[in-house]
């Protein structure tokens, strides 16, 4: 059976991103989708980046707005952030599960380069442990 999720962000250019890129590599039987309440232009550089050092290659995604989504039905919608939390729009579909695995937004990250790449690395690993988790006990 495939189970189909939506990761909801407020840009869908890094922390929605990087959850897709987890759950698509821990299960080829979950269809994993990523959207954003309000989405930005592009991917965050930084995301592909810390992305790849774990091989797994986001760099051809694009941010989407959720509004794509709305009338299809989903076994879970979960969002990454607070401000997606708090907006979360009505979906036409189905949404079997609501969840919320929340964390900080890697590109307010300020400092040296290598300052924020840590930031970016950070989240990126709280995202692997959180939906590892979240898959194991799931599926």
């Amino acid at each position: 059976m495939k189970y189909k999720i939506l990761i909801l962000c407020t840009g869908n250019s890094c922390r929605s991103q990087m959850a897709e890129g987890f759950l698509k590599a821990f299960g080829k039987d979950l269809e994993v989708y990523s959207a954003g309440t309000n989405p930005g232009s592009k991917v965050h550089p930084k995301a592909i980046a810390v992305m790849k050092e774990m091989n797994i290659d986001i760099s051809g995604k694009r941010p989407k707005n959720v509004s794509e989504f709305l009338d299809q039905s989903f076994d879970y919608v979960i969002t990454v952030c607070d401000g997606a939390k708090e907006t979360c729009p009505f979906f036409s579909g189905e949404v079997k599960h609501r969840l919320h695995i929340g964390f900080e937004d890697p590109a307010e990250a300020t400092g040296t380069d290598e300052e924020i790449m840590a930031e970016f690395r950070r989240i990126r690993n709280e995202i692997l442990v959180n939906f590892f988790k979240f898959y194991r006990n799931k599926f």
